[in-house]
């Protein structure tokens, strides 16, 4: 009958729905006290994390393919991280009261995003995003990223656009995961977030003490436009050509970044296919799964109950609940749990 901690199916998914909703547990309960349904905050806790848990464990179980496909689409891959703080025991002496000490350490849940984009690089409205959370730190989301493309038959996808900032965990990883995955080399791209090397840019310019306000940003205007040109020897060159003075060193700090990344500023050739340079998507994200709901002051989560709420709030965030109330109802998670 799919009854699981003492309750329906039907009323653990709408606790776990409002729990992912809302802004807190205690809104979750006051709107199920509305309804009639009358549950402490203990309560509301254990059904919705056991609720997450169930579905993560049934994904772990389960390779059945999504409903809808990439095929002859063009695909954006994104992935960055965020920050919440976890609660996590402390050694040492117990408090006057008894209860155990512990940290509040601020730890990088990473976030991906799968979509679709038309012909003229908008979003499909058509393809719910692929949205995932998890604490367990860059080889697990690449995995979990691996099995979500795997199950959308992303060897089928027209182009396949990999696009993030440029932090070394996400690059060293996809040239693997294309390799696992079986795209051909024509069908991916990598593309460094066009706005990230332009804060660079500016971050170049501010360094040049000597260099007066309308000067600077002169400068960064124009090597912005070559960069869209496709460009960026060029812009290299002139960061090169500034990598003198008392600030040298942060400046060749930001001229090799440019150089590591120079194989992924291909923004005129991007643009010609009618495709995002930005990687706004998973910025946004991060913004409405992770710091809308599990991040804030005095907010402290325990592992577990993040990772079931990373998952609950990503699948809801993203249009996917029904799929998620399947997995959790799932007879596999049922019988594993």
């Amino acid at each position: 009958l799919g009854i699981y901690d003492r309750c329906t199916p039907a009323l653990a998914a709408e606790v776990s729905l409002l729990a992912a909703m809302l802004g807190s547990l205690d809104e979750a309960q006051d709107v199920l006290a509305d309804r009639g349904v009358e549950l402490d905050t203990k309560t509301v806790r254990q059904i919705a994390y056991r609720y997450g848990a169930r579905a993560r464990l049934e994904q772990q179980l389960e390779s059945t393919a999504f409903a809808d496909s990439v095929a002859g689409r063009r695909v954006v891959v994104s992935s960055d991280g965020g920050r919440i703080r976890l609660r996590e025991p402390k050694r040492g002496p117990k408090t006057k009261k008894g209860r155990q000490r512990y940290t509040g350490a601020w730890r990088e849940p990473k976030v991906l995003i799968v979509y679709v984009v038309d012909t003229e690089g908008k979003r499909d409205s058509s393809f719910a995003p692929v949205i995932d959370a998890t604490l367990k730190g860059p080889d697990a989301v690449f995995a979990l990223l691996r099995t979500y493309l795997q199950r959308l038959g992303i060897t089928q996808a027209d182009q396949v656009l990999f696009i993030a900032d440029g932090a070394p965990w996400i690059w060293k990883r996809v040239p693997r995961l294309v390799r696992a995955l079986g795209l051909a080399a024509e069908q991916v791209h990598e593309l460094l977030d066009f706005y990230h090397a332009t804060q660079h840019l500016g971050q170049v310019a501010a360094l040049r003490k000597d260099w007066s306000t309308k000067v600077r940003s002169r400068w960064r205007n124009q090597q912005r436009r070559l960069l869209l040109r496709g460009q960026v020897e060029q812009v290299i060159a002139a960061v090169q050509d500034i990598c003198r003075g008392r600030n040298s060193k942060a400046l060749r700090q930001h001229r090799d970044y440019f150089v590591k990344n120079q194989s992924r500023m291909a923004y005129a050739e991007i643009m010609a296919m009618q495709m995002p340079i930005g990687s706004g998507a998973i910025e946004s994200t991060v913004r409405r799964v992770v710091n809308l709901r599990l991040k804030g002051a005095s907010i402290f989560w325990c592992r577990a109950s993040a990772e079931a709420m990373l998952l609950l709030r990503s699948y809801y965030k993203a249009g996917r609940w029904n799929l998620l109330k399947r997995m959790a109802t799932s007879h596999l998670a049922l019988l594993e749990a």
